[in-house]
C-alpha cells in the first residue's frame, strides 16, 4: 500500500491532511498504529520496549490511534474520552530510557517503510515524533 500524499502547505494543511485528511487520514493512521504494535509485538528489536506493556495490546493499539488522530490535526478522540494526554505523566510508571525511545522509535519507522509512506511524509513524521519519545523518557541512559 504506497501512500502518496501532497507535502502540506504549513499555513492551511494539517499533517492529519497530509496522511489523507477526513477520507483516508484515519485508516493511514490506524494502518500505522496496527503495523507499529505488530512489529513492537514480533520484532526481537523491540523486546525490551515489548516487556514493559501489558500482554494484551489491544487497549494500548487504541490510544495510540485516538492519540495520534488528535496529535496530527484530526479528530481531538483521545480527549474527548480521556481529558488532556498529560502523556509524561501517564508514562512515569514505566521505565523509559534513550533505550526504549530509540526502539519506540524503531518500531514506528518500520512500521512507515512496510506502509510504504512517501520519504518527506516519513521523515517529517519521524522528526515530530521522535520530540515527543525522547520527552517521554524518565530515566537515564
Amino acid at each position: 500500500m504506497a501512500i502518496e500524499i501532497q507535502e502540506p502547505n504549513a499555513a492551511k494543511q494539517s499533517l492529519f491532511d497530509w496522511l489523507g485528511g477526513a477520507e483516508k487520514g484515519a485508516e493511514t493512521i490506524r494502518n500505522l498504529v496496527e503495523t507499529f504494535y505488530d512489529t513492537m509485538d514480533t520484532d526481537p528489536k523491540a523486546a525490551d520496549l515489548r516487556a514493559i506493556h501489558q500482554p494484551d495490546l489491544t487497549e494500548a493499539r487504541e490510544k495510540l490511534f485516538m492519540f495520534l488522530m488528535g496529535w496530527t490535526g484530526g479528530p481531538q478522540l483521545y480527549i474527548e474520552r480521556y481529558g488532556h494526554p498529560r502523556l509524561r505523566a501517564r508514562h512515569m510508571p514505566f521505565p523509559i530510557d534513550e533505550s526504549a525511545r530509540d526502539q519506540w522509535m524503531y518500531c514506528m519507522i518500520k512500521a512507515m517503510h512496510t506502509l510504504q509512506f512517501e520519504e518527506s511524509l516519513m521523515k517529517h513524521l519521524a522528526n515530530q515524533l521522535y520530540g515527543v519519545a525522547d520527552f517521554m523518557r524518565n530515566r537515564e541512559g
